[in-house]
Protein backbone atom coordinates (compact mmCIF):
# COMPACT_ATOMS: atom_id res chain seq x y z
CA UNK A 1 0.00 0.00 0.00
CA UNK A 2 1.23 3.24 -0.72
CA UNK A 3 -0.57 6.53 -2.21
CA UNK A 4 -3.68 7.74 -1.08
CA UNK A 5 -7.26 6.84 -2.58
CA UNK A 6 -9.46 9.14 -0.18
CA UNK A 7 -8.53 11.40 2.42
CA UNK A 8 -11.76 13.72 4.31
CA UNK A 9 -10.98 16.41 6.53
CA UNK A 10 -13.45 17.70 8.38
CA UNK A 11 -16.61 15.77 6.93
CA UNK A 12 -19.53 16.36 7.77
CA UNK A 13 -22.82 15.79 6.80
CA UNK A 14 -26.19 17.52 8.50
CA UNK A 15 -29.54 16.17 7.97
CA UNK A 16 -32.19 18.94 9.43
CA UNK A 17 -36.04 18.06 10.30
CA UNK A 18 -37.67 20.91 11.79
CA UNK A 19 -35.99 22.41 14.68
CA UNK A 20 -33.69 19.03 15.02
CA UNK A 21 -30.30 18.45 13.38
CA UNK A 22 -29.13 15.10 13.22
CA UNK A 23 -25.00 14.81 12.25
CA UNK A 24 -24.92 11.75 10.36
CA UNK A 25 -21.19 12.24 9.92
CA UNK A 26 -19.41 14.82 12.55
CA UNK A 27 -16.20 16.35 11.26
CA UNK A 28 -14.67 12.77 10.36
CA UNK A 29 -10.80 12.76 9.04
CA UNK A 30 -9.51 9.40 7.38
CA UNK A 31 -7.18 8.63 4.59
CA UNK A 32 -7.80 5.14 2.73
CA UNK A 33 -4.79 3.68 0.78
CA UNK A 34 -4.31 2.41 -2.65
CA UNK A 35 -5.39 -1.42 -2.46
CA UNK A 36 -6.08 -1.59 1.04
CA UNK A 37 -8.88 -3.21 2.23
CA UNK A 38 -11.02 -1.48 4.58
CA UNK A 39 -13.97 -2.41 7.31
CA UNK A 40 -16.55 -0.26 8.80
CA UNK A 41 -18.21 -1.49 11.40
CA UNK A 42 -20.91 0.17 14.08
CA UNK A 43 -24.75 -0.35 14.43
CA UNK A 44 -27.46 1.91 12.38
CA UNK A 45 -27.33 5.29 11.98
CA UNK A 46 -23.38 5.71 13.00
CA UNK A 47 -22.31 6.91 9.50
CA UNK A 48 -20.92 4.07 7.98
CA UNK A 49 -23.52 4.56 5.07
CA UNK A 50 -23.41 8.15 4.67
CA UNK A 51 -19.65 7.74 4.37
CA UNK A 52 -19.94 5.29 1.84
CA UNK A 53 -22.35 7.58 -0.37
CA UNK A 54 -20.28 10.45 -0.26
CA UNK A 55 -16.88 8.88 -1.26
CA UNK A 56 -19.08 7.24 -4.07
CA UNK A 57 -20.05 10.20 -5.16
CA UNK A 58 -23.82 9.18 -4.30
CA UNK A 59 -24.11 12.31 -1.83
CA UNK A 60 -22.62 15.32 -0.84
CA UNK A 61 -21.18 16.20 2.57
CA UNK A 62 -22.56 19.33 4.29
CA UNK A 63 -18.93 20.89 5.03
CA UNK A 64 -15.29 19.87 4.89
CA UNK A 65 -13.83 18.24 2.19
CA UNK A 66 -13.20 14.58 0.45
CA UNK A 67 -10.42 13.87 -2.03
CA UNK A 68 -10.26 10.87 -4.86
CA UNK A 69 -6.45 10.77 -5.15
CA UNK A 70 -5.79 14.88 -5.97
CA UNK A 71 -9.68 15.38 -7.33
CA UNK A 72 -11.80 17.55 -4.52
CA UNK A 73 -15.12 15.82 -4.64
CA UNK A 74 -16.45 18.66 -3.00
CA UNK A 75 -16.15 20.73 -5.68
CA UNK A 76 -17.25 18.73 -8.28
CA UNK A 77 -20.54 19.87 -10.49
CA UNK A 78 -23.42 16.78 -10.43
CA UNK A 79 -22.25 15.98 -14.17
CA UNK A 80 -18.51 15.45 -13.26
CA UNK A 81 -19.41 13.61 -10.42
CA UNK A 82 -21.25 11.55 -12.55
CA UNK A 83 -18.10 10.68 -14.45
CA UNK A 84 -16.07 10.09 -11.13
CA UNK A 85 -19.16 7.59 -10.16
CA UNK A 86 -18.73 5.93 -13.76
CA UNK A 87 -14.87 5.93 -14.64
CA UNK A 88 -13.32 4.95 -11.02
CA UNK A 89 -16.05 3.76 -8.19
CA UNK A 90 -17.61 -0.03 -8.15
CA UNK A 91 -20.98 -0.37 -6.08
CA UNK A 92 -21.89 -3.43 -3.85
CA UNK A 93 -25.38 -3.52 -2.62
CA UNK A 94 -27.00 -5.71 0.21
CA UNK A 95 -30.02 -6.18 -2.51
CA UNK A 96 -28.31 -7.25 -5.82
CA UNK A 97 -30.53 -5.17 -8.36
CA UNK A 98 -29.72 -7.50 -11.81
CA UNK A 99 -31.99 -7.13 -14.27
CA UNK A 100 -34.26 -10.37 -14.21
CA UNK A 101 -34.91 -10.90 -18.11
CA UNK A 102 -30.38 -10.77 -18.77
CA UNK A 103 -28.05 -13.83 -17.94
CA UNK A 104 -25.58 -13.27 -15.86
CA UNK A 105 -23.27 -12.28 -18.77
CA UNK A 106 -25.69 -10.27 -20.17
CA UNK A 107 -26.00 -7.93 -16.81
CA UNK A 108 -22.21 -7.73 -16.67
CA UNK A 109 -22.36 -6.49 -20.40
CA UNK A 110 -24.24 -3.83 -19.60
CA UNK A 111 -21.34 -2.21 -18.17
CA UNK A 112 -18.60 -3.20 -20.28
CA UNK A 113 -20.82 -1.42 -23.11
CA UNK A 114 -20.06 2.28 -21.38
CA UNK A 115 -16.96 1.44 -20.05
CA UNK A 116 -13.42 3.31 -20.80
CA UNK A 117 -11.59 0.09 -20.37
CA UNK A 118 -13.44 -2.93 -19.85
CA UNK A 119 -12.99 -6.33 -18.50
CA UNK A 120 -14.59 -9.24 -21.01
CA UNK A 121 -17.80 -9.80 -18.80
CA UNK A 122 -16.73 -13.57 -19.00
CA UNK A 123 -13.02 -12.35 -17.49
CA UNK A 124 -15.45 -10.81 -14.61
CA UNK A 125 -17.72 -13.20 -14.30
CA UNK A 126 -14.43 -15.89 -13.67
CA UNK A 127 -12.56 -14.03 -11.40
CA UNK A 128 -15.59 -14.71 -9.14
CA UNK A 129 -15.69 -18.15 -10.05
CA UNK A 130 -18.96 -18.28 -12.21
CA UNK A 131 -17.60 -19.00 -15.53
CA UNK A 132 -19.94 -21.96 -15.73
CA UNK A 133 -23.01 -19.79 -14.47
CA UNK A 134 -22.45 -16.71 -17.14
CA UNK A 135 -25.73 -17.93 -19.15
CA UNK A 136 -28.10 -18.19 -16.49
CA UNK A 137 -30.65 -16.16 -15.23
CA UNK A 138 -30.86 -14.70 -11.99
CA UNK A 139 -34.19 -17.01 -11.43
CA UNK A 140 -31.60 -19.77 -12.04
CA UNK A 141 -28.58 -18.42 -9.34
CA UNK A 142 -28.30 -18.50 -5.94
CA UNK A 143 -28.74 -15.74 -3.30
CA UNK A 144 -24.82 -15.82 -3.30
CA UNK A 145 -24.06 -16.42 -6.99
CA UNK A 146 -26.28 -13.46 -7.79
CA UNK A 147 -24.51 -11.42 -5.28
CA UNK A 148 -21.19 -12.34 -7.04
CA UNK A 149 -23.00 -11.77 -10.35
CA UNK A 150 -23.41 -7.97 -8.68
CA UNK A 151 -19.49 -7.88 -8.01
CA UNK A 152 -18.53 -9.05 -11.57
CA UNK A 153 -20.50 -6.51 -13.02
CA UNK A 154 -19.04 -4.08 -10.29
CA UNK A 155 -15.49 -4.49 -11.31
CA UNK A 156 -15.88 -5.26 -14.79
CA UNK A 157 -15.27 -1.98 -15.34
CA UNK A 158 -11.99 -1.95 -13.70
CA UNK A 159 -12.68 0.81 -10.77
CA UNK A 160 -10.11 2.54 -8.29
CA UNK A 161 -12.44 1.61 -5.57
CA UNK A 162 -15.09 -1.13 -4.91
CA UNK A 163 -17.49 0.10 -2.32
CA UNK A 164 -19.56 -2.23 -0.62
CA UNK A 165 -22.96 -1.92 1.92
CA UNK A 166 -23.62 -5.34 3.98
CA UNK A 167 -22.35 -7.21 0.75
CA UNK A 168 -23.26 -10.44 3.26
CA UNK A 169 -26.16 -8.76 4.62
CA UNK A 170 -28.91 -11.10 3.01
CA UNK A 171 -26.76 -14.58 3.02
CA UNK A 172 -26.39 -17.06 5.30
CA UNK A 173 -22.50 -17.86 6.63
CA UNK A 174 -21.33 -20.54 3.82
CA UNK A 175 -22.65 -18.18 1.28
CA UNK A 176 -21.56 -14.89 2.81
CA UNK A 177 -17.87 -16.16 2.74
CA UNK A 178 -17.87 -17.52 -0.94
CA UNK A 179 -18.86 -14.09 -1.50
CA UNK A 180 -16.11 -12.19 0.80
CA UNK A 181 -14.26 -14.54 -0.92
CA UNK A 182 -14.65 -13.41 -4.21
CA UNK A 183 -14.33 -9.62 -2.88
CA UNK A 184 -10.59 -10.73 -1.52
CA UNK A 185 -9.82 -12.21 -4.74
CA UNK A 186 -10.77 -8.76 -6.59
CA UNK A 187 -8.39 -7.24 -4.34
CA UNK A 188 -5.80 -8.99 -4.41
CA UNK A 189 -5.84 -9.65 -8.20
CA UNK A 190 -6.75 -6.70 -9.82
CA UNK A 191 -5.29 -4.21 -6.68
CA UNK A 192 -9.07 -2.66 -5.96
CA UNK A 193 -9.05 -0.50 -3.10
CA UNK A 194 -12.09 -2.17 -1.29
CA UNK A 195 -14.22 -0.52 1.32
CA UNK A 196 -16.69 -2.94 3.35
CA UNK A 197 -20.17 -2.13 5.61
CA UNK A 198 -20.95 -4.17 7.89
CA UNK A 199 -22.82 -5.09 10.97
CA UNK A 200 -20.87 -9.16 11.13
CA UNK A 201 -17.92 -8.38 13.09
CA UNK A 202 -16.23 -11.51 11.77
CA UNK A 203 -15.62 -9.89 8.69
CA UNK A 204 -12.48 -7.57 10.26
CA UNK A 205 -10.58 -10.05 10.21
CA UNK A 206 -10.03 -10.24 6.76
CA UNK A 207 -9.46 -6.18 6.14
CA UNK A 208 -6.28 -4.17 6.40
CA UNK A 209 -7.80 -1.93 9.04
CA UNK A 210 -11.07 -1.46 10.83
CA UNK A 211 -12.85 1.54 11.13
CA UNK A 212 -15.19 1.43 14.41
CA UNK A 213 -18.18 4.20 13.83
CA UNK A 214 -19.77 5.57 16.57
CA UNK A 215 -22.37 8.48 16.42
CA UNK A 216 -20.90 9.74 13.30
CA UNK A 217 -17.25 9.43 14.09
CA UNK A 218 -14.84 7.16 13.71
CA UNK A 219 -14.63 5.89 17.07
CA UNK A 220 -11.74 3.67 17.00
CA UNK A 221 -8.80 1.98 14.57
CA UNK A 222 -7.74 -1.18 14.51
CA UNK A 223 -5.08 -2.16 12.18
CA UNK A 224 -4.88 -6.32 11.14
CA UNK A 225 -1.40 -7.50 11.23
CA UNK A 226 -2.49 -10.47 9.55
CA UNK A 227 -5.53 -10.55 7.45
CA UNK A 228 -7.28 -13.89 7.67
CA UNK A 229 -8.42 -15.84 4.21
CA UNK A 230 -12.82 -15.68 4.18
CA UNK A 231 -12.15 -20.11 4.72
CA UNK A 232 -11.01 -19.03 8.36
CA UNK A 233 -14.00 -16.79 8.80
CA UNK A 234 -17.18 -18.26 11.59
CA UNK A 235 -19.83 -16.10 12.32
Amino acid sequence: MSDTVFTAKGLTKTYVSGEVKVHALNEVDLEIAEKEVVVLLGPSGSGKTTLLNIMGGLDRPTSGRLFFRDLDLTDLEDRELTKYRRDHVGFVFQFYNLVPSLTAYENVALVTEVAKNPMRPADALALVGLDERMHHFPAQLSGGEQQRVAIARAIAKRPAVLLCDEPTGALDSKTGIRVIEALLGVNRQLGTTTVIITHNASIQEVADRVLFFADGRIAGVRKNETRREAAELVW
